[in-house]
């Protein structure tokens, strides 16, 4: 079980952080803040948790109500992880780092064709699809580091790919309307709520297609075919027997295998979630290092040279890193996050996850000059 605690009368909070992590004050009150909210009947803050905008990243939410504010700006953003069937050690990193250097670009493809197979409503969203975003996110070519259990089916000798993305502007401009609105509640059965849920569900789908076609475009660019391992998303409302669930920058630990990022500096984990975890972490483990310093502390802090911007385009691994916009690099270097190890040695202790695998970075890719920055998530 957490570090649990109530305040004041309020739902009570559970953490899933060790005294030796590194949570921010300013996080620990947001879910002081959230569990004082009528009708919120619990929040577990989980190993990466940080500060946000409407409330803490890194927790899930048990509620009453459909809180918007709890899913936030973009709904549906989550990961994929897959393996392809090309041999780690036939890759050259620049090689390939130029081959996926493309696939920052806009996707050119048949969009129309990619939302009728997968049964998708149009959206004034949809040129965005296949395209990975800012922020944040990055499609990552990666190689098996170790693998701590046989028995998943993880090929060592077969590169992997990481996706990191969700469903642009349609999550930005689902949460603006409620903005407009004052951030209210929404009863689940109500017509606004109702309405809402719809909107979540296609951003949702969205951004599952959106990451698929990332994969499928970065394999078409290595030459080579992409198989699914796991596929969740981060921001997203559950209705459970209990309540409702919000997550908020936390992974589902009710749906099988899910990978565990680092930083673009950093190894990344494949977790297998527990049955027997603490019921107080809400169905939820972390979905990844969690942030160490905001954005706007990272400007200045690194990439203030050419030296400095030229090592922030390598990673410690000998990869590469395609981030042409100079903020971004530094708002997203490695020491802008949490170690890694640190969060998945909180969900070994806390008995929330068993690691299975990790991977090592190759190539991430992030944004390159002629794309523009659009509206989105950028926690």
């Amino acid at each position: 079980m957490g570090n649990s605690h109530r305040v004041d009368g309020r739902a009570p909070v559970h953490g899933f952080y060790s005294s030796s992590s590194w949570i921010e004050g300013a996080a620990v009150r947001q879910l002081e803040t959230v569990a004082d909210i009528d009708g919120v009947r619990a929040v577990a803050g989980l190993p990466d948790l940080h500060p946000g905008k409407f409330g803490p990243v890194g927790c899930a939410i048990l509620a009453d109500h459909i809180h918007p504010a709890f899913v936030g700006s973009d709904a549906g953003c989550g990961m994929a992880l897959y393996t392809l069937d090309l041999a780690a050690r036939r890759i050259r990193v620049d090689k390939a780092a130029d081959r996926l250097r493309d696939i920052a670009k806009p996707y050119d493809g048949d969009i129309a064709g990619e939302l009728a197979a997968h049964e998708l409503a149009p959206s004034g969203f949809d040129a965005s699809l296949g395209t990975i975003g800012s922020g944040n996110h990055f499609c990552e070519l990666q190689t098996v580091e170790q693998v701590f259990d046989e028995t998943i089916g993880i090929d060592r000798d077969r590169a992997c790919l990481l996706v990191h993305s969700g469903s642009r502007g349609l999550g930005h401009a689902l949460l603006e309307r409620h903005v407009a609105e004052g951030l209210k509640p929404l009863a689940p059965d109500s017509a606004e709520g109702q309405a809402y849920l719809a909107a979540h569900d296609h951003a949702l789908r969205w951004a599952q297609v959106n990451r698929s076609l990332i994969a499928r475009r970065a394999a078409a660019a290595l030459r080579c075919e992409v198989d699914p391992v796991c596929e969740c998303s981060h921001n997203c409302v559950v209705h459970r027997g209990e309540g409702v669930l919000h997550r908020k920058g936390a992974a589902p630990s009710d749906r099988g295998l899910v990978v565990v990022p680092g930083s673009r500096g950093a190894l990344s984990y494949l977790v297998a979630p527990l049955a027997t975890a603490p019921r107080e972490a809400l169905w939820s483990i972390a979905h990844g290092a969690g942030r160490k310093f905001d954005r706007s502390s990272m400007i200045g802090r690194v990439g203030a040279t050419k030296s400095d911007r030229e090592r922030l385009a390598r990673n410690p691994f000998g990869g590469r890193v395609i981030c042409e916009d100079r903020a971004l690099l530094a708002e997203e270097a490695p020491e802008a996050y949490k170690p890694i190890t640190g969060v998945i040695a909180d969900l070994e202790a806390f008995g929330l996850a068993r690691v299975v695998a990790s991977f090592r970075p190759l190539v991430t890719v992030k944004k390159i000059a002629t794309m523009r920055r659009p509206k989105e998530d950028r926690r």
